[in-house]
C-alpha cells in the first residue's frame, strides 16, 4: 500500500464512476475494463494472465483538472507503474511513476494535473499472475466549489410495463466534473435513483397515467433541469387496449345536466371505459378559454381527464391568448415535453400529437423534432394525431399538414387521426399524395365529439366509410401488432367497424 501527497479535500469530486474504460487487455468478458469504474467492491478488471506491460484507461469526457488517483489492487498488482494523463488518448504524459509497488490500495495525491484520459500504465508484475485492479478512480480538485449543473438528460420514453410498473429509459447527461447519478420523478416528486440510464418505478395502480420527468446531479449536488416528461401506464395482463378518440367536441353552455352532444357522448366513452381517451382539436368552443373548459368540457369530458392526450384545434387559438385556456386546463397533459407536440408509448403502440395550428413546415421546430422522435421509436406501430386533416369529402381539408404526412408515411406510420370536419370519415390506406397504397396511412377523421355535424361535399379518393348527423366517438382496440376499430354513436349504435389490421 503506498500514500502518496495529501489526502483527499473537500473540494475533489470523483471524475471516473461510470465514464469509458479500455484496457490493452482482458482476462475474460467477465473482467472487462469497465469492471474498474463502476464503483463496485465484487467486480475487476483484469489483464491476461502471465503478460508483459499492461495499462487500463478511462475517458473523463473532457480536458478537466486532475488532482489524485487511487488504485485498488486484487492480488495481482503492479510493482512497477506509472499514471499517464492525455488530451486525445494518443499522445501521454507521465505524471507519477513508482517501482516499489507492493500491492492494497495506492493513494496517489498532490498530482495537479489535468487531462481528458488518465491511464495506469503497469510495466513490472508483484506476481506471476497479470494485473487486476478492483477499482481505478481519478478524483479532480477545483479552486472553489463545483457549482455546474450537469445537462438535462434527454429522449425518455417508456421501455415497458406490468400490471404494477413502469420501466424507463433515457440519454445520460454530461457534466463539467462527472454525472453521479439520476433522480427520476413522478408526477412532480422523487420516487427514486439511478446511477445508470434505467429505471423501474414499481407498486403503481394498473391503468392510471404517470407523468415522469428525470434530473442528473453530480457529486457536489447540482441538479440538471428536469428532462421532458414521459407518460407512462402500467397494463394489466391483457395484451390488447382500448382508446377512444374524437375532436370538435364542447358547444357553450352544453354541460352534464343537458342532453347534449358532448355529453352524449361522454356518457359513451363511460360505457366504454376506454384505457386512454385522445381528443383531435376544438375541444372547447368557441374560444378555448379556460372559463369555458371549467363551466362546459369540465363537466362532461372532464372525467377522463386523467387518461385524456390531447390535440389543439384553431378554437384553442381563438382565446384570448392563445392556447392559454387549453394550457392551463390540462396543465402538464397538454404540453409535456414543454410543446403543443409530444408523443406516448402504450404496449407496442407509439403515439404522436401534433399542433396543426403551429408550423409544419419541414424546417419547423415541429418537424424537426417528429423527425428525431420517428427515429428514435422503437415501437412496432405508429399512430399520428392532429386537429386539420390532409383529406377530407366535408368542406376544410387542409394542406398544412402533408409535410408531416410524408414523414409518417416514410417511417411506416400505421394510423392518423384528424378532427375539423364535424363528421367521420374513413380511408383506404394510402400516401401522401392520395395514391391508395397497401404499405400507406390509414386516415380517420372523427370530428364527431359533439358540435353540430357538417354535411359532405365531394366524395376524395380512397374514402371507404362516410357517416355524418350524430355524435359519435372511435373506439380503437389495439394489440402489439394490430389495430381494429368501431365508430359507436351516443346511444351505442355501432356506425362502422374495421379490421383487425396489422401494423405495418
Amino acid at each position: 500500500m503506498l500514500t502518496f501527497g495529501e489526502t483527499a479535500s473537500a473540494a475533489e469530486v470523483l471524475l471516473s464512476r461510470g465514464k469509458p474504460a479500455t484496457a490493452s487487455s482482458t482476462e475474460s468478458s467477465s473482467y472487462g475494463a469497465a469492471k474498474a469504474v463502476d464503483g463496485k467492491s465484487d467486480t475487476r478488471w483484469a489483464s491476461k494472465e502471465g503478460s508483459g506491460a499492461q495499462w487500463l484507461s478511462v475517458d473523463l469526457g473532457s480536458d478537466v483538472p486532475i488532482s489524485r488517483v487511487r488504485l485498488s489492487w486484487e492480488d495481482a498488482y503492479a510493482k512497477g507503474y506509472r499514471i499517464e494523463v492525455s488530451p486525445d488518448g494518443a499522445s501521454w504524459t507521465k505524471v507519477y511513476s513508482t517501482s516499489a509497488g507492493d500491492g492494497g490500495t495506492d493513494d496517489i495525491g498532490s498530482l495537479a494535473t489535468h487531462g481528458r484520459h488518465v491511464r495506469v500504465y503497469a510495466s513490472t508484475r508483484g506476481t506471476d499472475y497479470g494485473y487486476s485492479l478492483w477499482e481505478f478512480e481519478v478524483f479532480g480538485g477545483t479552486s472553489g466549489p463545483d457549482t455546474t449543473a450537469p445537462s438535462t438528460p434527454t429522449s425518455p420514453k417508456v421501455t415497458g410495463t406490468t400490471p404494477t410498473g413502469v420501466s424507463l429509459a433515457w440519454t445520460a447527461s454530461t457534466d463539467n466534473v462527472g454525472v453521479t447519478g439520476y433522480d427520476i420523478l413522478r408526477d412532480g416528486v422523487a420516487v427514486g435513483t439511478s446511477v445508470g440510464t434505467t429505471y423501474t418505478d414499481t407498486g403503481l395502480t394498473t391503468g392510471v397515467s404517470y407523468s415522469y420527468t428525470i434530473r442528473a446531479k453530480d457529486a457536489a449536488g447540482n441538479l440538471s433541469a428536469p428532462s421532458a416528461a414521459v407518460i407512462g401506464t402500467p397494463q394489466g395482463g391483457s395484451s390488447s387496449f382500448t382508446v377512444v378518440a374524437a375532436g370538435d367536441i364542447s358547444d357553450p353552455g352544453c354541460t352534464a345536466s343537458q342532453e347534449c352532444g358532448a355529453q352524449q357522448t361522454a356518457r359513451r366513452v363511460e360505457a366504454i371505459n376506454p384505457d386512454e381517451v385522445i381528443t383531435l382539436g376544438d375541444n372547447q368552443y368557441d374560444t378555448g378559454s379556460l372559463s369555458d373548459y371549467r363551466k362546459y368540457y369540465d363537466t362532461t369530458w372532464g372525467r377522463f381527464k386523467a387518461k385524456t392526450h390531447p390535440a389543439p384545434g384553431n378554437h384553442e387559438y381563438d382565446d384570448s391568448t392563445p392556447e392559454a385556456g387549453y394550457k392551463a386546463y390540462f396543465g402538464d397533459r397538454a404540453t409535456p415535453n414543454g410543446t403543443t407536440w409530444y408523443s406516448w408509448d402504450r404496449g407496442g403502440w407509439h403515439f404522436i400529437a401534433l399542433d396543426s395550428e403551429q408550423s409544419m413546415s419541414s424546417t419547423s421546430a415541429q418537424l424537426k423534432w417528429l423527425k428525431a422522435d420517428l427515429a428514435n421509436n422503437t415501437q412496432g406501430c405508429v399512430a399520428a394525431y392532429w386537429h386539420k386533416p390532409l383529406y377530407s369529402s366535408g368542406p376544410q381539408a387542409d394542406k398544412v399538414s402533408q409535410t408531416a404526412w410524408q414523414m409518417l408515411y416514410d417511417a411506416h406510420a400505421d394510423l392518423i387521426l384528424n378532427g375539423h370536419d364535424h363528421l367521420y370519415e374513413r380511408y383506404a390506406p394510402q400516401n401522401p399524395k392520395a395514391k391508395a397504397d397497401p404499405a400507406g396511412v390509414r386516415e380517420l377523421l372523427v370530428g364527431t365529439g359533439g358540435a353540430d355535424p357538417y354535411d359532405f361535399e365531394s366524395p376524395q379518393p380512397n374514402s371507404e366509410k362516410r357517416v355524418t348527423g350524430s355524435p359519435a366517438v372511435l373506439k380503437l382496440t389495439l394489440t402489439d401488432s394490430t389495430y381494429s376499430g368501431q365508430l359507436v354513436r351516443y346511444d351505442g349504435t355501432q356506425l362502422d367497424s374495421f379490421g383487425p389490421v396489422t401494423c405495418h
